[in-house]
């Protein structure tokens, strides 16, 4: 029985799956539904649980190479909430130093979510703070 880490089966079977530039979006709870995308909904209540909380648990299993988010993010949050999501990407830059961040415009954020593997849905209310991680 697994007792540490992701104890969440579903997410461990999408991430068993994920392979050499697989994307994997992980989203607020307000994140549209998209069609033929395997969801995975862990939203519980709004807040909980946050998109970093999930970001703090994938950070030793899951090599990220590039991380893409929406440019709004950074001009519609407060400086502590940006520096709470960046704190948790420099953890994955420390592990993996090849990481790069790319911020582009919502609706063309929006235009790599059908590719990816699958999407993690959480009850985060930051605006824009949804990702997409591609593996190495």
């Amino acid at each position: 029985m697994i007792q540490e880490g992701i104890l969440n089966p579903a997410i461990n079977h999408l991430l068993s799956r994920v392979r050499h530039t697989n994307t994997l979006v992980i989203a607020d709870w307000a994140f549209p539904s998209w069609k033929d995308l395997e969801v995975i909904d862990l939203s519980l209540t709004k807040g909980i649980p946050l998109i970093t909380d999930l970001l703090e648990l994938l950070k030793s299993n899951f090599k990220v190479g590039q991380i893409w988010q929406a440019e709004e993010f950074l001009t519609t949050n407060p400086p502590e909430v940006i520096k709470q999501y960046h704190s948790k990407f420099d953890a994955f830059k420390t592990l993996h130093p090849e990481l790069a961040i790319t911020h582009l415009p919502h609706t063309d954020f929006k235009k790599l979510v059908p590719s990816a593997i699958g999407l993690i849905r959480t009850g985060d209310p930051t605006a824009y703070g949804n990702i997409i991680l591609e593996s190495v």
